[in-house]
């Protein structure tokens, strides 16, 4: 394995990172309503989860679903349900003010729920295996799957919260609660509709 390689798995997960899905539009959604403190803990542990599942793959998680199709379902499910719950709620809370301040427990709690809401896609695994695959020799030891693992790690850590502090700007938070059930519901309405296809994706 060479820096080369590690350059290229970075690029992917940039892309990854900034493309549309449950996880940007959870840190989207929190940043807007709760704040820049609520929103980089909700950054965190969505950045965790998803070198979680990289560090799954590079375990052989990838194989063990393919081997028992009932656990890549059971956790599907699981995943499925916990979106369309977040959705539900989002969508009942729309029209809720703003909390003028954000305290530890919010914080904990957006943690919380950014490391669920990107452990509900089993198919991150998947997508991990798949990548590391293409991008990585085969036959890697045990040291260079930790360099992989913290290289995610790292760069997840660095990128979701600036994400964070972007979209917490003044500016852009200002036109959110302007607009606030508006955006609320989309996202629910989007949160939801992931759900329900992660839900009968076979």
């Amino acid at each position: 394995m060479g820096i080369e390689h590690l350059i290229a798995f970075n690029l992917t997960l940039l892309a990854a990172i900034a493309s549309p899905g449950p996880s940007l539009l959870y840190l989207t959604r929190t940043t807007l309503a709760e704040g820049r403190g609520t929103g980089i803990a909700a950054a965190l542990g969505l950045a965790l989860a998803a070198a979680l599942w990289t560090l799954a793959a590079l375990l052989g998680l990838d194989a063990l679903f393919t081997l028992f199709p009932w656990a890549y379902t059971a956790v599907k499910l699981m995943g499925a349900a916990y979106l369309i719950w977040i959705a539900v709620q989002t969508w009942r809370h729309a029209r809720d003010p703003v909390a003028a301040t954000a305290d530890t427990a919010m914080h904990g709690r957006a943690f919380r729920q950014g490391l669920l809401v990107n452990l509900a896609n089993p198919k991150a695994v998947l997508f991990a295996a798949a990548v590391l695959v293409v991008i990585f020799p085969p036959n890697l030891t045990a040291t260079e799957k930790a360099i992989i693992f913290v290289n995610h790690l790292a760069v997840e850590a660095i990128v979701q919260p600036a994400l964070a502090v972007l979209l917490s700007t003044a500016v852009i938070r200002r036109r959110y609660l302007d607009a606030k059930h508006l955006f609320d519901r989309f996202a629910a309405c989007v949160l939801g509709a992931l759900g329900l296809r992660l839900l009968t994706d076979r």
